[in-house]
């Protein structure tokens, strides 16, 4: 079966000012965004991520590029007459209306027979477990319930895309956490395309079908998050998904010589010097006399309840982080100033460009 695509934006460009002082928000942007996926738009602030959004829902025209929407071109086509709806950071709900009102508007804005906004709306407090508020005022309902009411109210009228911009920002940690689960289920239950931006990696990284990340204006990578957890493409995804260390090396002959002269077996598809990654978590540490095992120093422990982080010092003063595993009790039997031995994990070097 051949995948199609509900998004697709092609060599865009958006600029801000004019002549030399102009900003390029977006630089050459292209993405394929797919029918019925959870795609996630992930950068720091000022990457680009919103406006891409903003393009998509119709807010903002491109200075160059097209945008296409099932494959129509809509990239001139105002808001109001694309199948896409917003979830904004703040929900915009109307706080004189119900719970069953405020999902209904759209549709009577629409001109939707009475019967069927009944309908419809009945099916969308179904959906997001909300239907004993019905007849309350949204001012009464808690963050979470809020959002689900302004989730409802997109996903009433059926659009073929809903467009998220950070929505879970403004909620406490547990609460996000939940919604999180929420929203990847009512994603899957409706099956329409959602494009949801944020900054925080953890929502990225569990709720997508398929992340692009952002930085600068430019799509840095695109792939499940696994995909781009496992074989970042640069150093700024590596560093900006998770937790990782960068080691220099020399790479030639199937092995790296690191800054501190252990040579480590690497079949590196290049010659010279090499920027490496690895993640904390595929760091090995066994005795400080182990037979071939990488000589290091630590330097300090972070108990992080579930794992601790076991900060250490090379030969030549290169820091790494590993993350081991805290024992159920007692501690990890490390100690500042200890002498360990260090392994890398098969497969857990990789190499990436700046």
């Amino acid at each position: 079966m051949t995948e199609r695509n509900a998004i697709e934006a092609r060599n865009v460009v958006k600029a801000f000012g004019q002549g030399d002082s102009a900003v390029r928000a977006l630089d050459d942007v292209s993405v394929e965004i797919r029918e019925g996926e959870f795609f996630t738009l992930l950068g720091p602030s000022g990457c680009g991520k919103t406006t891409l959004l903003r393009l998509i829902a119709g807010f903002e025209m491109p200075t160059e590029g097209v945008i296409l929407l099932d494959g129509q071109d809509i990239t001139y086509l105002p808001p109001n007459r694309r199948p896409v709806n917003t979830v904004f950071q703040s929900y915009a709900l109307f706080p004189h209306l119900t719970v069953a009102q405020n999902i209904a508007f759209g549709l009577e804005m629409q001109g939707k027979p009475a019967a069927e906004v009944r309908a419809r709306t009945d099916e969308m407090l179904a959906l997001v477990k909300l239907e004993t508020m019905a007849n309350r005022k949204t001012s009464q309902l808690s963050g979470g319930q809020q959002q689900r009411v302004a989730l409802a109210r997109a996903l009433a009228p059926q659009p073929k895309v809903l467009l998220l911009d950070e929505p879970l920002s403004a909620l406490d940690l547990k609460l996000r956490q939940a919604m999180q689960i929420e929203l990847k289920r009512l994603q899957v239950e409706t099956g329409i395309t959602f494009v949801f931006v944020t900054h925080d990696q953890e929502e990225a990284l569990t709720m997508s079908d398929r992340i692009g990340v952002m930085s600068n204006g430019k799509l840095q990578q695109v792939g499940t998050a696994k995909e781009i957890y496992t074989r970042p493409k640069n150093r700024f995804v590596a560093s900006f998904i998770g937790e990782t260390n960068f080691l220099t090396a020399e790479a030639e002959g199937g092995k790296v010589r690191l800054g501190s002269g252990d040579v480590v077996n690497f079949d590196a598809p290049a010659k010279g010097t090499v920027t490496l990654t690895v993640r904390p978590e595929q760091l090995r540490l066994g005795p400080a006399d182990e037979a071939g095992a990488i000589a290091a120093t630590i330097s300090n422990l972070v108990y992080f309840g579930t794992d601790t982080h076991v900060h250490l010092e090379l030969a030549d003063k290169t820091e790494l982080v590993a993350r081991v595993q805290s024992p159920a009790t007692g501690d990890a039997g490390f100690e500042r100033g200890g002498k360990v031995g260090l392994r890398f994990a098969p497969g857990a070097l990789q190499i990436v460009g700046d």
